[in-house]
């Protein structure tokens, strides 16, 4: 079975956590313990979020005034090797010795069109209480919302249109090899308009969500799985009300609303998954990994399942 693993950002680097390489490491290390045991039995596709490394370096970058800070797109780049190599060294630790990883630099090509340009939603980088916020905003014109109680940036987040290294990466599954790819949502890139469509980089962050279900379709993946800090969707989230989602058809999910910076990429790529594929997908916490599989912890978006069944 292929089976394809989004990993959140904020499960990499848990919410509040200072951004070191050792707090990632341990992260990571974490996260491979989980993947181990699927990866023994499964062919595997990881790809992971990277909000929280490529705000970080882009507030590296900007405390260097001589210099002027590198673009959304290469800072991209930058957190897919950071990120993918800590992972195919944990990983690699823990799986045979012949069995071979790699992780990929993966383009995803957005549209120049796309209205997300315009409507900022994705968070990245640390979080901010309102005052530091605020200056930050006047200092360097950056955009920043509420997540929970305290502020982030947020950035343009446009839909995914191709990934371009998909032929590679199906090569390297067929050799069996565990692959890291599409991080962080891929290298977002575009076409200029013009009569030689020449491909450049662009100033946002690609849902991880999103493009890791682009992945899973193009690659015909039996199950599709996102991991984060939450153990599943739940109805009426921050309410005495809330009920956690057990179960659910994506009609039945597509009749609730859900935040836009957190849970909803992730309950519209589950839908988009399924109905396009017929395939089941899953939300849920990074530790229940081998029971979110066999249907007993997250959230299972099914075709075949009517309504929503609550936890």
């Amino acid at each position: 079975m292929l089976i394809v693993v989004a990993l959140g950002g904020n499960a990499l680097l848990k919410r509040g956590e200072a951004m070191t390489a050792e707090n990632q490491r341990r992260n990571v290390r974490a996260a491979a313990r989980a993947l181990a045991p699927i990866a023994d039995q499964h062919q595997l596709v990881v790809g992971h979020g990277n909000g929280p490394q490529v705000g970080l370096l882009a507030l590296q970058g900007a405390a260097y005034a001589h210099v002027e800070t590198y673009p959304l797109d290469v800072l991209g780049a930058q957190t897919e090797g950071m990120i993918g190599y800590m992972i195919e060294q944990e990983l690699g630790n823990l799986v045979p010795f012949h069995r071979p990883l790699a992780t990929l630099l993966t383009m995803v090509e957005v549209d120049p069109d796309d209205p997300a340009f315009d409507h900022p939603t994705k968070f990245i980088g640390p979080i901010y209480e309102r005052e530091e916020a605020d200056r930050l905003a006047a200092d360097r014109g950056w955009t920043f919302r509420l997540d929970g109680g305290h502020y982030r940036r947020v950035v343009p987040s446009p839909e995914p249109q191709r990934i371009f290294e998909i032929r590679p990466i199906r090569w390297l599954l067929r050799h069996g090899t565990i692959v890291i790819a599409a991080g962080g949502g891929g290298i977002p890139t575009m076409y200029e308009r013009g009569a030689d469509r020449r491909l450049v980089g662009t100033e946002c962050v690609i849902d991880k969500d999103l493009a890791s279900e682009l992945l899973a379709r193009e690659l015909r993946a039996d199950r599709f799985v996102m991991l984060t800090d939450a153990d599943a969707v739940y109805l009426d989230w921050g309410t005495p009300t809330a009920r956690p989602v057990r179960r659910a058809s994506p009609a039945a999910l597509a009749a609730h609303e859900f935040a836009a910076g957190s849970m909803g990429p992730k309950v519209m790529a589950a839908r988009r998954f399924v109905e396009r594929t017929g395939k089941p997908a899953a939300i849920g916490a990074l530790e229940d990994l081998t029971r979110i599989l066999a249907g007993e912890a997250g959230t299972t978006v099914d075709a075949a399942c009517e309504g929503i069944v609550f936890g």
